[in-house]
């Protein structure tokens, strides 16, 4: 199934959209992890998006960036530093990314985002302690929303987000997944 998704996104990222002229271009490759393949989107500078094709809406993702650049297949020097950087991770040898990031979404999106980026490694919090960070503590569901349309899976950890009883929740890159981050940051689950 999964190179089905990969040649399925490939095929789509390589498709050229002339509804609008644009200037700046993004590149793709997909990275191995220990995890399976692994999409890659940056420009020259930064990194645009990093996900497993098992996300469930990777395909409106893809849109809105093609939307707004043109994306060919290559790798850009973010795409090879979060390469190494990601096998590191794996490896055990890596904690906090140095990838630069470029965060595409809504204002508040982008501020649960920031909030993820604080968890540490090895620890996880509750979608509603993360509510209570970005200062709207009954809008656990919208930050649990927010947290699911990250784009930039694992260098922003939404996996270290967890139910308030203590059970997973979801992970657009699948339940597996989640729990092998959890258990690979030393953490326990129910």
């Amino acid at each position: 199934m999964t190179k089905e998704k990969i040649k399925y996104y490939t095929d789509k990222l390589l498709k050229i959209s002339f509804a609008k002229a644009v200037e700046k271009t993004l590149s793709f490759s997909w990275l191995d992890t220990k995890l399976g393949p692994m999409l890659a989107i940056a420009d020259n500078k930064s990194l645009y998006l990093l996900e497993f094709p098992e996300k469930k809406n990777l395909d409106k993702e893809i849109s809105r960036l093609q939307n707004s650049f043109n994306i060919q297949e290559g790798k850009t020097d973010p795409i090879i530093l979060i390469e190494k950087e990601l096998n590191k991770y794996f490896n055990g040898d890596l904690k906090e990314f140095k990838t630069p990031l470029v965060l595409f979404g809504t204002p508040f999106q982008k501020s649960v985002w920031k909030e993820l980026i604080k968890i540490p490694y090895g620890q996880t919090i509750s979608y509603l302690q993360l509510a209570k960070e970005v200062k709207n503590p009954k809008g656990f569901r919208a930050a649990a929303n927010a947290n699911g349309k990250n784009q930039l899976s694992i260098i922003i950890p939404c996996h270290r987000v967890i139910n308030t009883n203590g059970k997973l929740g979801g992970y657009g890159g699948g339940i597996e997944n989640k729990q092998w981050l959890l258990k690979h940051e030393n953490q326990d689950w129910k």
